[in-house]
């Protein structure tokens, strides 16, 4: 959906279609309140506070709605111990919303007859590692289980997340790359020219990425905020019921 036509359907929705009065809308009022409402939308549906209760992949729709949201990333290693691997997880630049799953390759040296490791790999290729997301309070429980230890030849192990890294735990054997999968923030839309009050720069023509009909509940969403900012009670209940009922 292009920008003049989302403005117009916003004006429609809260009554504002060539208000004169002080409630009149300006365009980066707009911008502001979409935004926020793209932000607010996609936490309440990967976390399932919706009235239907459907987090992340939990149906066919929410499946289709949020996967362009989805990114695949191979992570830069930050730091290495005997029990870990740490890597940065992508920042502020880089859009980071909320993660979704984590992928490393593993290898493993052949152990000579004193016990120590050779220069031998056990294998040819890199293995793929089952990895599942931990609690940090769990990481020494986890360690010493060997139920629940990471494992080669299981070809499992975990991460925890910490101070926006991620650790991958290892055991006998190496973690040679890790593909992290995450959900990055929508981009936010811009107006042509309408200037930004934070930071007084004109803006360029950013269209919403969604699908025209996400986009309607994301303009209702939008609409209920701003309303609620005015103390326009009737719309934002209005708005506030149509976003859920048509999601």
């Amino acid at each position: 959906m292009d920008n003049q036509t989302l403005q117009i359907k916003f004006k429609q929705r809260i009554n504002k279609i060539d208000s004169q009065d002080f409630d009149n809308v300006e365009c980066w009022q707009i911008v502001e309140s979409f935004n926020k409402a793209q932000l607010d939308w996609c936490r309440r549906n990967l976390h399932g506070s919706n009235q239907y209760k459907e987090g992340d992949e939990a149906s066919k729709k929410r499946i289709d709605d949020l996967q362009r949201l989805l990114v695949t990333a191979t992570l830069p290693v930050s730091a290495e111990t005997d029990d870990y691997v740490e890597y940065q997880i992508p920042g502020p630049v880089e859009n980071y919303f909320e993660y979704k799953r984590t992928k490393s390759f593993a290898t493993k040296f052949e152990i000579d007859e004193y016990g120590k490791e050779t220069d031998i790999p056990c294998c040819t290729e890199p293995r793929s590692m089952t990895v599942y997301l931990a609690e940090v309070a769990n990481v020494d429980i986890l360690m010493r289980d060997p139920l629940k230890n990471p494992d080669f030849e299981w070809g499992e192990t975990f991460c925890t997340m910490q101070g926006n890294t991620l650790r991958v735990y290892k055991t006998d054997f190496n973690i040679t790359s890790t593909e992290f999968t995450y959900y990055r923030k929508p981009t936010y839309i811009q107006i042509q020219g309408c200037r930004d009050p934070y930071t007084h720069q004109p803006g360029a023509n950013i269209e919403c990425e969604f699908k025209d009909d996400v986009v309607e509940l994301l303009i209702d969403e939008a609409v209920s905020i701003l309303a609620g900012d005015i103390v326009d009670v009737n719309q934002y209940q209005r708005e506030g019921a149509a976003v859920e009922k048509n999601n």
